[in-house]
């Protein structure tokens, strides 16, 4: 029997107009009183979650910033910073590359030097909390992350300036626009696994939907894993299952319906 289901959001639960479709919320009232945790994971900041959410926060369990801010029912289960010095180091790169936005991703806040009106919309998608800083080195934070954005695409104008740091940190392409740096051991599976002990939940009680790069280890970490139909090659490969319809068609929805989760009596594919 499933016990948990968590989602990727950006690509995958929400449509590209960065939409919750409607039946959600109906849907998830179902599930949960079937006992049937509904999780979302995501490079999203965690107070941009709850406010998704809102009217569901005090159940809902959140993987923030690519797993690296666990939050429960308002409570931290988990937090896996930066190191300090790293991040300053990755900072400093960044501000060197050509056409490349930086986000410093801490606990209590998302912090930005640039002034463009497009890169600020463009994050005010992903982050409640935004402070504009003269300078990202003085930040006093606990440091979850840093975010690089590039409008060229960033898995050909920016990972490769980072690739070299992969052994030491988690470099991961977010989207076609961001990259996240992280410590070594924070991604969306290792704060799943964590999770996942810490409620007494297998891994062949777990379903997991993503689209993306930074999902490619919750994908390791749950018996069925299902690649959006739009994911990126490398998640299908990596997912045992791909749905039949898009982030654009509702495909989580639909697919959490066609496994009959929403019936009496649970019938899951094998």
């Amino acid at each position: 029997m499933i016990k948990l289901i968590v989602s990727d959001m950006d690509g995958t639960l929400l449509n590209d107009q960065h939409e919750i479709h409607p039946n959600f919320w109906e849907i998830e009232e179902l599930l949960t009183n079937k006992g049937i945790m509904f999780s979302v994971a995501s490079g999203r900041q965690f107070y941009n979650l709850e406010s998704k959410f809102d009217r569901i926060k005090d159940r809902m369990l959140f993987f923030a910033e690519n797993g690296t801010h666990v939050v429960h029912k308002g409570k931290d289960l988990y937090v896996n910073p930066l190191d300090k010095n790293a991040a300053l180091n990755f900072i400093r790169k960044g501000r060197e590359l050509p056409d490349t936005h930086l986000v410093l991703c801490g606990k209590t806040s998302a912090y930005i030097e640039s002034k463009d009106d497009s890169f600020f919309k463009e994050i005010s998608k992903f982050y409640k909390r935004i402070k504009k800083v003269e300078d990202l080195t003085q930040v006093e934070d606990t440091i979850l992350k840093v975010t690089f954005c590039n409008f060229k695409g960033v898995e050909e104008h920016t990972y490769p300036h980072f690739e070299k740091y992969a052994k030491d940190y988690k470099v991961a392409i977010a989207a076609n626009v961001f990259i996240d740096i992280t410590s070594i051991t924070a991604n969306k599976g290792n704060a799943i696994s964590g999770i996942q002990k810490e409620l007494n939940i297998s891994p062949d009680e777990t379903l997991v939907f993503g689209d993306y790069l930074n999902d490619l280890e919750m994908m390791q970490n749950a018996k069925y894993s299902y690649a959006m139909k739009n994911a990126h090659p490398e998640i299908i490969n990596a997912s045992k299952y791909v749905t039949t319809y898009s982030n654009n068609e509702n495909g989580v929805l639909k697919t959490i319906e066609e496994l009959g989760l929403l019936k009496e009596e649970d019938s899951i594919k094998s």
